[in-house]
């Protein structure tokens, strides 16, 4: 589970830089764009910390499920808070993109606690 947490957080960190790059090129840019990079990190920490220490592997691995659920609160939001002025600009898409990353690695990390759960 820890490596699927730093793959998952490698991908929002790309998320997150490829948004702030096109942002430069578009003249357009905003640190609000590194969010996803944010949680990316944070879920990445926590995944190489739970791999490092397994005595505390199920509470880090809590906590980067958290942070993946409160990263797709915040984004899937704000997508429908903004529903009706939807366009696909680079920031939508990188909204997008955090929203359905963090909704995939919440799945995949609930499936993997309940069958963890069933093994005992």
């Amino acid at each position: 589970m820890p490596s699927i947490a730093i793959n998952f957080g490698r991908i929002l960190i790309l998320i997150g830089a490829i948004g702030y790059i096109v942002g430069i090129i578009n003249e357009n840019y905003s640190l609000t764009a590194l969010i996803p990079a944010l949680f990316g990190l944070i879920i990445l920490v926590l995944g190489y910390a739970a791999r490092a220490k397994e005595n505390l592997r199920k509470h880090l691995m809590h906590a980067a499920v958290l942070v993946a659920l409160l990263g797709f609160l915040a984004s899937a939001g704000r997508l429908v808070s903004k529903f009706g002025e939807i366009t696909f600009s680079a920031a939508y898409i990188s909204q997008i993109a955090m929203a359905l990353t963090c909704l995939i690695f919440v799945l995949i990390s609930v499936r993997s606690f309940i069958n963890a759960r069933k093994e005992q």
